[in-house]
């Protein structure tokens, strides 16, 4: 095989799948997608996509990818950013002007709360890199996170990004930008930028600039209605080792067009259609004759942004949470980044970057070794077991030359 991964070994991660996840009820159903020096080696569907009308999964079902929006939207304001249009080191403010005022929350509850300047203003690196003082308001142990529930909660918001983002605006941030790592709305406010930079709506300049030209005919913020039969149900577990329906494939709000374009989490697509992009990225850029970035820029995306080469768990906030582990791993422009196998206790390579969405999806891409891995499921959340660590190992092992 020219891809130099052992078919056996290959085989080993479905046959653990299947034991340990699917079979034990753990999670309805799987789709792994492996690929090495621009060969796909491995490409396994599993189980059911939606268990209440026994649908197998297929290799072009459709999935909420979540968090996995955020890579997308970081390459689409990289793209405006090789044009020209703003620097990283550019203040918010100077776009979005209803970031000028924006204070840091200092003690009290939202909104009888004190607050002090900034020690800078935010800048548009700092959103990218989730060093903003933004944050998600999905924990209830600090006054912000509350305001941003009372506030701007996401689920259910009915207006536009640009309504969204005045909103946000109002409270406090959690800590003055670049002192600190917190993932945040940070990348929803980054497609936000993408819309007012561009002067093209959000969801439209996905599909036309980076889509369109990639192939990734079924990723969107809605599913079409030709596509209906294709989408997934989404699961959660039940607290005995099983899994119950959070959001049924038949009846979802994703079966909709959407009024908030959610660059950080909104996005549903295929696998196929997620290898599409990352086989772009590992190219430099470029796939099929198509460039989407230069080498450069994704030189710079890839490499760590947090402060004297510092890893995520030298920076981030107590307490809060992510798509990733902290201990040897940096962020980069839209990505975690390995930087130290023997710290983050994971076989692999330095400089490996990836990232994860709520429904237990993960990807990520190993330039060392030129493989690209994509994992679709669906159950929230994707704390719930470990297994982006667990195939991270089995795939790194498959490796033969």
């Amino acid at each position: 095989m020219t891809s130099g991964l052992s078919a056996d070994r290959l085989q080993r991660i479905d046959d653990f799948i299947s034991e340990k996840y699917i079979d034990s009820g753990r999670f309805p159903g799987a789709l792994t997608l492996i690929a090495r020096r621009g060969e796909i080696a491995h490409f396994s569907a599993q189980g059911l996509m939606d268990v209440e009308r026994e649908k197998p999964v297929t290799q072009d079902t459709i999935y909420r990818i979540y968090s996995m929006s955020k890579p997308i939207t970081s390459v689409a304001l990289m793209m405006l950013y090789e044009e020209g249009r703003f620097q990283l080191n550019d203040p918010v403010s100077k776009f979005l002007p209803e970031w000028a005022d924006t204070e840091v929350w200092v003690s009290g509850e939202y909104p009888d709360c004190k607050t002090r300047p900034p020690d800078r203003p935010m800048s548009i690196r700092d959103l990218l890199s989730h060093q903003s003082g933004l944050t998600y308001g999905n924990v209830d142990t600090h006054a912000v996170e509350r305001a941003y529930k009372n506030r701007v909660q996401r689920a259910g918001f009915d207006g536009g990004l640009a309504e969204w983002s005045k909103k946000l605006a109002t409270i406090p941030l959690l800590y003055s930008p670049g002192t600190a790592w917190n993932y945040s709305v940070s990348t929803d406010l980054c497609g936000y930028l993408v819309e007012v930079i561009s002067g093209q709506r959000f969801d439209k300049y996905l599909k036309e600039r980076i889509f369109e030209p990639l192939g990734m005919t079924d990723t969107g913020f809605h599913v079409a209605e030709e596509n209906h039969e294709r989408f997934a149900g989404c699961y959660e577990p039940n607290g005995n080792g099983e899994f119950v329906l959070q959001d049924d494939a038949a009846t979802s709000d994703y079966l909709k067009q959407p009024t908030y374009f959610s660059g950080g989490g909104g996005l549903t697509g295929t696998a196929m259609d997620y290898f599409r992009f990352c086989q772009m990225l590992l190219n430099g850029g470029a796939l099929d004759g198509t460039r989407i970035l230069s080498r450069k820029t994704i030189d710079l995306m890839r490499s760590n942004h947090l402060p004297n080469g510092a890893t995520l768990a030298e920076r981030v906030v107590a307490g809060m949470w992510s798509e990733v582990k902290y201990d040897g791993v940096g962020f980069g422009l839209g990505f975690s980044i390995l930087l130290d196998t023997s710290t983050a206790q994971i076989a692999g390579s330095v400089g490996k970057y990836g990232w994860g969405g709520a429904a237990s999806t993960a990807f990520w891409i190993d330039p060392v070794e030129e493989l690209v891995f994509v994992f679709m499921t669906q159950l929230k959340p994707s704390s719930t077991y470990p297994i982006r660590r667990e195939l991270q190992v089995m795939v790194n092992a498959a490796i033969d030359d």
